[in-house]
């Protein structure tokens, strides 16, 4: 299967999704999400830690941690310090009570970035994982100072501090 770049395609989907006739419903945009979306991967290309880079910014202070998984996932293991706010649940009111200055740091990391817990962390298709919907939401709300955990890591032997409960 052919590549194509994520800025040729959009646009090529937005013309689609606007060649549709409207059903009217002012709380559903999509060519608005597609465009946002585009502008959101371009700021998140350099914004991809190794594991050694989120561990030290995790510790350092005005960062939050953020795995937006389901409760019960993060239940079952999650990066130590981490908060849990799960991706359906993100809206402006929710982020403002968690994260109160959009300038903060903010680390995120998903299903796709450990392997060796299927239960905590099971894997979902490349084109759906959940950092990069976490990470355009994050951006939609206007919260631009947010990184994430680039690589795949065995929870039995990465060196972020896992917590179970």
């Amino acid at each position: 299967m052919r590549a194509f770049p994520l800025l040729l395609v959009l646009p090529a989907i937005a013309s689609l999704v606007s060649a549709q006739p409207p059903l009217p419903n002012p709380q559903i945009d999509a060519p608005g999400f597609l465009g946002i979306t585009a502008e959101a991967l371009k700021h998140r290309e350099t914004r991809r830690l190794t594991e050694a880079e989120f561990l030290r910014l995790s510790r350092e202070p005005n960062t939050v941690v953020l795995d937006a998984r389901s409760a019960e996932r993060f239940r079952e293991l999650h990066i130590a310090g981490a908060v849990n706010l799960s991706f359906p649940d993100i809206t402006a009111e929710s982020l403002a009570r968690l994260v109160p200055d959009p300038t903060t740091r903010i680390l995120i990391y998903c299903n796709n970035n450990f392997a060796g817990d299927p239960r905590a962390f099971p894997s979902k298709l490349p084109t759906a994982s959940l950092n990069l919907s976490t990470f355009t939401a994050l951006y939609n709300y206007g919260y631009r100072n947010v990184y994430e955990l680039g690589p795949n890591l065995d929870v039995g032997k990465t060196i972020l501090p896992m917590v179970r409960g």
